[in-house]
């Protein structure tokens, strides 16, 4: 019963912490040194859903709980690429690390995921 205790903790920790990177990697998207776009936020990005991919594995103890930090990122993602009725947008498509972000986080959890499906299984008592 810990067991199960335990792997939802860190379920619910994995989604929660897939939606504060978003939100991070969003207010860094347009961070700037001497007027031009650094792009710290795609490195965040990487870095970021590599270590969430890996904690939601080792945590939840499934190969599909890879999902569990990229539903939540990916929705955020689009939710923020559409302007509001108030005209206010988070990720513009003419800012090159916006769309750096959403290329660099969704391939880092796309190999994260293929990684696990090719992963050999678990040796029992080993």
């Amino acid at each position: 019963m810990l067991d199960l205790g335990v792997r939802l903790a860190g379920a619910v920790v994995v989604v929660v912490a897939g939606v504060l990177t978003g939100v991070l990697e969003l207010l860094l998207a347009t961070v700037r040194v001497g007027g031009q776009l650094i792009g710290v936020s795609a490195l965040l990005a990487i870095g970021a859903n590599i270590a969430l991919s890996w904690f939601a594995h080792e945590t939840v103890g499934r190969r599909w709980a890879v999902a569990l930090p990229a539903v939540p990122w990916f929705a955020l993602m689009a939710v923020a690429a559409v302007r509001t009725s108030e005209g206010d947008l988070l990720l513009a498509g003419d800012n090159w690390v916006g769309l750096a972000i959403i290329v660099a986080g969704a391939m880092t959890f796309a190999v994260m995921g293929f990684r696990q499906m090719l992963a050999p299984p678990p040796v029992p008592g080993g």
